[in-house]
């Protein structure tokens, strides 16, 4: 992390995962807005893009590289050590970190499976439980959970991202209960399909053969995947609407983004499960 000095009046946000995708531009958008930003990443030789950008905006002394693992307890240890040696205090955090792993349920391996997990579900709940103290503390704190549309919403070929996001939501219910008394407010964000890296990632690593009995129906989603990826909307959407949350008084817990995500949930509210499987099984099957 850098060596610049921060006026103590400033607010402080970490926020994970910020080598790419909506954590970059998260990091960005709230150094723009005046916070001191820990940008948390696994990799710091990750950092170029980041680093660029932030010059570029004239942000540079607003935003500062730590190195944090969310799957290693040490990691997470000792990077909430320096921040709390550094600043005394965290005000927001935004648990960003996560990967998508792609493939029908059979065919991915066990150890897949908790790879996905841990990262973004065990590690998001590690990282929030060493932030807790310092926020219960102070007496106020904001935490935005990143879950996805995939956490209201099983798609067919992503079984562990969608578990791993559903899990989110659900600690995401509890803890925010558990937290109000200490003036501690806990966020859902859910964007739909972005312009990202996590779904080409998640593509790329498709577990399967030509022998599968999942051929086809793997090939569907990936065709899918691909044209939704191609005509999917700007990611600084989340950005802007992160940028938004962290300055409300009283946020209510979710908060979907994307196109066509209001529908997608107002249908799995009002519609027979059995419609939408046939709805799902036609958007796949019609791309051909």
């Amino acid at each position: 992390m850098n060596q610049i000095q921060t006026d103590t009046k400033d607010r402080i946000a970490l926020i994970t995962g910020t080598s790419s995708g909506f954590g970059l531009l998260t990091a960005l958008k709230l150094a723009e807005q005046g916070y001191q930003v820990v940008a948390a990443m696994r990799d710091l030789q990750r950092k170029d893009e980041l680093v660029r950008q932030a010059e570029e905006a004239g942000i540079s002394s607003k935003i500062h590289l730590m190195t944090m693992d969310v799957t290693h307890s040490g990691s997470i240890a000792a990077a909430l050590s320096a921040i709390v040696d550094r600043f005394g205090t965290i005000d927001v955090l935004v648990n960003n970190a996560g990967f998508a792993v792609g493939g029908f349920v059979e065919e991915v391996s066990m150890e897949e499976w908790r790879r996905q997990m841990d990262t973004n579900f065990f590690g998001l709940i590690e990282v929030t439980k060493a932030v807790l103290p310092v926020m219960r503390s102070q007496k106020a704190g904001t935490i935005i959970n990143v879950s996805s549309v995939s956490g209201l919403f099983g798609f067919p070929g992503y079984g562990p991202y969608a578990a791993s996001k559903f899990a989110v939501e659900g600690f995401s219910e509890s803890l925010r209960q558990e937290l109000l008394p200490f003036g501690i407010k806990v966020i859902l964000v859910e964007p739909g399909s972005f312009r990202t890296p996590i779904w080409g990632k998640g593509m790329d690593g498709f577990q399967s053969s030509e022998a599968s009995p999942y051929k086809k129906q793997l090939d569907e989603v990936l065709r899918y995947s691909r044209r939704t990826a191609e005509t999917a909307p700007d990611p600084r959407q989340v950005a802007e609407l992160i940028g938004r949350l962290v300055n409300k008084r009283n946020p209510k817990l979710r908060h979907p983004v994307g196109k066509g995500i209001q529908s997608l949930i107002i249908g799995k509210m009002l519609l027979p499960w059995k419609m939408l499987e046939r709805i799902i099984a036609k958007s796949l099957s019609g791309l051909k």
